[in-house]
């Protein structure tokens, strides 16, 4: 405990953190919740027995009381019944501790709601039968009723939050409908990670789901569940996206306290924090602490040690908004009908690195854009369409695995191979030949409630400049109008593309048998000779896109 006051004592006083004006840094709201879910067992390791996952939660209540920290804890249904759990739980004040359900559905569960169980432990981890999506509608909300009663009758109201790595939007719409719940959550982007795909969707944040859809953003009020979907886990802005490129299974590089490489590293840990809080957010930044039971109190120890008194410093210096799921979830409805547009930027990188990112949200698109030894790539263009809906809403899931996305238009971990990255670079023709153009550092800066200016200012003169918002991208070089330049979307040989046509004006795509596009109102597409997948042509050193692509799905 000596380790955790001191560490405490000096971020209280600054130390390690960018110096930032008060007012600066409350710009836009810093949001930050700890959420813990809990499972009763885990029968993937012998090890692991009951008390030893109960004694989890135990050290973690106590470090959290420690720092009088608030927090959420999430109970899947085995531990919701155990009563040691609901004696620790009720002990806690309900003004700075939220309880909550974890969609994890283990046999009690399904067994009380009448129906047979199908899995190979008490706990099964699989799509088809520890998640909603291996169950019918109908089965679904039986799943549903049997919960919640059983939440009521030990706490005597329902929760509030409902989170899993993935739930299905017939029962979000059903919870929300019969139970009002006002905020959920479901796991952070990846690919693979313990057979769960979930990519292309609104990065980090917070979104409103389609009814149809509970990945996918909604573009309009009708057409959403109004249930706030928070991203978990704190994923590393720059790395996260590239781990694991060409394998089946991508890395993990996030707050959670058991990686020692991220949430259990000091070094990134203050990195992380000093990038949430000091660099531009629009509108709200948000992340997600917390881990677990089942990764055992010995493995998180460190990162706990290291993330709470951290995060109670910057709450005690107003540096952040520390909340319940609950919480945040009622901000986000009094603030926002439809999905707000967002971002996330970093300005400097960990310690030896010169990368820079900015990730952008709307309800109609994300973008990311990385900077690395002076170069600049759009690693990532997804469009959002409502109208496109999952597997899941109305069919059940029938392998072990579970796979959500939306619709790519640069795609720079899929696309790619190592060495090989795929993404829109940006070159011109310098004495005929072409060259990838360079740089220093982009400026980054709100404009309004949707726009987000890019300044890049290039190595051979003039400034690229980008407005990034809600429905519309555009990119201009100023001061260099002798400069021939145009942007290329490269990929790796063999990879998958989606696109069917590339027209002067527009280019078509069409993925899972969905047809959308991308429009240019300013600027040309064509295909050049060089390999390139297309190219993208200034028209009077201006490109303007048009990334709203809602038609009705085919």
């Amino acid at each position: 405990m000596i380790r955790i006051k001191t560490i405490a004592v000096l971020l209280l006083a600054g130390i390690g953190f960018t110096s930032l004006s008060e007012t600066a840094a409350a710009q836009e709201p810093k949001i930050v919740n700890i959420v813990n879910f809990i499972r009763l067992l885990e029968p993937r390791d012998p090890r692991i027995t009951e008390d030893v996952l109960y004694q989890t939660v135990v050290k973690q209540v106590n470090i959290m009381r420690q720092y009088h920290l608030t927090g959420t804890f999430l109970l899947q249904y085995d531990a919701l019944m155990d009563r040691r759990y609901q004696e620790l739980l009720r002990s806690l004040p309900r003004d700075s501790f939220e309880i909550g359900a974890w969609w994890e559905l283990p046999q009690p569960l399904i067994e009380k709601a009448g129906l047979k169980w199908r899995g190979r432990y008490p706990w099964d981890w699989h799509a088809d039968v520890g998640f909603s999506t291996g169950y019918t509608p109908a089965e679904r909300e039986k799943i549903a009723d049997a919960y919640m009663q059983s939440f009521k009758s030990i706490f005597g109201y329902y929760p509030r939050s409902v989170a899993s790595w993935f739930i299905d939007a017939h029962t979000l719409q059903y919870l929300y409908d019969k139970y009002r719940i006002v905020a959920s959550a479901n796991c952070k982007d990846q690919y693979g990670t313990d057979g769960y795909t979930l990519w292309g969707g609104y990065w980090n944040q917070a979104y409103y789901p389609s009814k149809i859809n509970s990945y996918m953003p909604a573009q309009n009020a009708a057409s959403q569940i109004p249930v706030p979907v928070f991203r978990m886990l704190g994923s590393d802005p720059i790395r996260q996206y590239d781990q694991g490129i060409n394998t089946q299974r991508q890395g993990v590089i996030t707050l959670e306290p058991v990686y020692p490489e991220a949430g259990g590293s000091e070094s990134w840990v203050n990195w992380f924090f000093n990038t949430f809080t000091n660099d531009p957010a629009l509108n709200f930044n948000y992340t997600q602490a917390g881990q677990e039971n089942s990764f055992t109190w010995d493995a998180m120890a460190k990162g706990f040690e290291i993330q709470m008194p951290l995060i109670a410093a910057l709450r005690n210096k107003g540096r952040i908004r520390l909340e319940t799921m609950e919480q945040s979830g009622q901000w986000f409805k009094a603030n926002y009908k439809v999905t707000p547009a967002t971002s996330f930027s970093v300005t400097k990188d960990l310690e030896g690195s010169n990368r820079k990112t900015l990730w952008y949200n709307s309800r109609f698109y994300r973008m990311n854009i990385l900077w690395e030894d002076g170069s600049f790539r759009i690693r990532d263009i997804h469009l959002f369409n409502e109208n496109i809906p999952d597997i899941y809403t109305t069919q059940v899931a029938t392998s072990n695995e579970c796979t959500f996305f939306t619709l790519p238009v640069v795609d720079g971990y899929l696309w790619s191979k190592p060495g090989q990255l795929a993404g829109l670079r940006l070159k011109a023709l310098v004495n005929g030949q072409e060259v990838t153009l360079k740089g220093g550092d982009p400026v980054f800066k709100n404009l309004d409630k949707e726009t987000v200016q890019v300044s890049w200012p290039l190595s051979q003169g003039g400034t690229l400049q980008m407005m990034l918002k809600e429905k519309t991208v555009f990119i201009k070089l100023t001061g260099n109008q002798s400069l021939s330049w145009y942007l290329d979307l490269e990929t790796a040989p063999g990879a998958k593309l989606p696109f069917t046509n590339i027209a002067p004006q527009q280019i078509d795509g069409s993925f899972d048998a969905f047809s959308y596009h991308v429009s240019a109102s300013k600027g040309s597409f064509s295909k050049p000779s060089t390999g390139a997948v297309f190219r993208l042509q200034p028209e009077k050193n201006e490109i303007r896109l048009n990334l709203a692509d809602i038609k009705q799905a085919k």
